[in-house]
């Protein structure tokens, strides 16, 4: 083990020099520190909710919801295919999770049947009394479809509070319907729970020109939707709007909030396939007017004059600057599949975790000052060798946090403490290891190497067990958790190169340079 061939020496040398490098951000201004050259590290350690305050919010997904608008969905496919057919019907409507409606001539039944099972994947169809169908989705359809709603709402709550420049969001899933987000440094939470709280569903959808102008009769097939326009009442004007949903939302490539005569406006762009709809839709109705809904709400309710192709377009209203921005923002992201409610909320402040860090910044300078007094004064020069690796050992730690981009939280300032004392463990090991072989008359040469040598297989079994435990806490914990199993896992890595590769250099070069004939262990 006195052995130390160059290469392993230039790597000991390139890793701490790495290591300082990487740190060095850390000390610098975070505008200045962005400012650096693109080929010179920048990144800085991100700081969690605990130690930089922010805001905590506890959402909760309503699949009650989504399964209302699958049957909903169903029964507008059921009555295009039932009329296309000719077939006879009533009362088709939603039967607590089923849909449900009566053939008026039973000899249409299998007919009904075999229309009721295309329309969808997956349904259970049961017949009654008097030709009553009635269908529902199978449960293991349901549990699919609520697990694809879940990570695509997260994904785009992902998006949306990207779009807003937030750094280091976290943002995961607890439970079978919520997501829970923290966002630190995020001091007014208001701008991101309205964000959130927008299910931002677009929709272009025409007006039923059949219905009555106050809304007295809503036909089948439409709704009666609000406005944000008021009438010359000062109540919110009412439309009745066909449910048929001519272009959607999803059909989006880019949205944009600019200036149009000077009010804020939306430009929007269709892809390929949004753009053909919306040119027929506009081309055969010219003269009809034509509802954009934005979550069941009619933005404006313009009348066709011309065509509209190219796949582009103008959402305009009482829009305020800010207003235009955020809707951008929000069809730019894609609608949420389904509404989210806030259960609850928290806003952690600065001074809180000004606190922790130097809660935490004495902790470590402590627990620092009482290693290194206690290894000087154990192992003499040999302990002051460890000493300097146990410093390394900590720029290294923070090195590979600022290189990784991991969140430092509270009880990950724990995990650094308790490494700092873990540390010179492996170092504790050699030396007593050192000093039997000394004991039992070996000379220097002989029984650094054994020391070395043998303290190996207990080293590596002691920094394995301890690094699996902390593997486990980071796969099955959350949150403050796994913060803590981030860093207890760099930390036994970075301890464990710094005993057996960096100390053993500092020792061998000693013994190489100084030749002692005796050790002062």
């Amino acid at each position: 083990m006195v052995q130390f061939p160059r290469w392993q020496q230039l790597l000991v040398l390139a890793v701490v020099v790495l290591g300082l490098v990487f740190v060095s951000p850390n000390f610098l201004a975070r505008e200045t520190a962005e400012g650096l050259p693109g080929w010179v590290p920048s990144q800085q350690i991100n700081l969690g909710l605990d130690l930089q305050g922010g805001s905590y919010l506890l959402l909760e997904i309503d699949l009650d919801e989504v399964a209302r608008e699958q049957l909903d969905n169903l029964i507008e496919s059921l009555r295009i295919d039932l009329r296309r057919a000719k077939i006879g019907y009533t009362n088709l409507g939603v039967d607590g999770q089923a849909v449900a409606f009566q053939v008026r001539d039973q000899a249409n039944l299998q007919q009904a049947r075999d229309i009721l099972r295309n329309s969808a994947d997956q349904l259970l169809i049961e017949s009654a009394e008097g030709g009553v169908l009635k269908a529902s989705f199978t449960p293991q359809a349901m549990r699919d479809r609520q697990a694809g709603i879940v990570q695509q709402s997260i994904e785009i709550v992902r998006r949306r509070i990207d779009e807003t420049g937030t750094r280091e969001p976290s943002i995961q899933q607890q439970g079978d319907q919520r997501i829970l987000v923290q966002l630190p440094g995020v001091r007014d939470p208001e701008r991101i729970k309205s964000l959130l709280g927008k299910t931002a569903k677009l929709t272009f959808r025409f007006v039923d020109e059949t219905a009555p102008i106050d809304g007295s009769r809503v036909p089948a097939g439409s709704e009666l939707l609000s406005s944000d326009e008021l009438d010359p009442l000062g109540n919110p004007r009412r439309y009745v709007i066909k449910k048929r949903i001519m272009v959607g939302g999803d059909s989006l490539t880019d949205a944009a909030a600019t200036f149009q005569d000077g009010q804020p406006v939306v430009s929007f762009t269709f892809d390929g396939v949004g753009a053909k709809r919306f040119a027929d839709a506009t081309r055969q109705n010219v003269g009809r007017a034509f509802a954009i809904v934005l979550d069941d709400t009619v933005i404006s309710a313009p009348v066709i004059r011309e065509p509209i192709l190219g796949g582009r377009g103008i959402i305009s209203g009482s829009f305020t600057s800010q207003e235009v921005q955020d809707l951008a923002l929000l069809l730019r992201a894609g609608a949420l599949p389904a509404p989210l409610t806030i259960l609850e909320e928290r806003t952690v402040g600065p001074g809180l975790g000004a606190d922790s860090i130097a809660a935490g910044k004495i902790a470590s300078i402590l627990g620092m000052i009482f290693v290194v007094v206690f290894m000087g004064t154990i192992y003499g020069l040999f302990g002051l060798m460890a000493n300097v690796a146990l410093i390394l050992n900590l720029v290294l730690i923070m090195a590979a946090l600022s290189g990784l981009q991991a969140t430092l939280t509270l009880p990950g300032i724990a995990g650094i403490v308790l490494t700092i004392g873990m540390a010179v463990d492996a170092n504790v090991l050699i030396f007593e290891r050192i000093r039997e072989e000394i004991r039992e008359g070996r000379g220097p040469v002989t029984a650094i190497d054994a020391g070395y040598r043998r303290a190996m297989t207990t080293i590596i079994d002691s920094n394995l067990t301890t690094l699996i435990a902390a593997l486990l806490l980071f796969q099955f914990g959350t949150g403050p958790v796994k913060g803590f199993a981030v860093t207890l896992a760099i930390g036994l890595i970075t301890s464990m190169f710094t005993a057996i590769m960096l100390t053993r250099l500092l020792v061998v070069t000693w013994l190489r340079r100084r030749k002692p004939q005796a050790l002062a262990i």
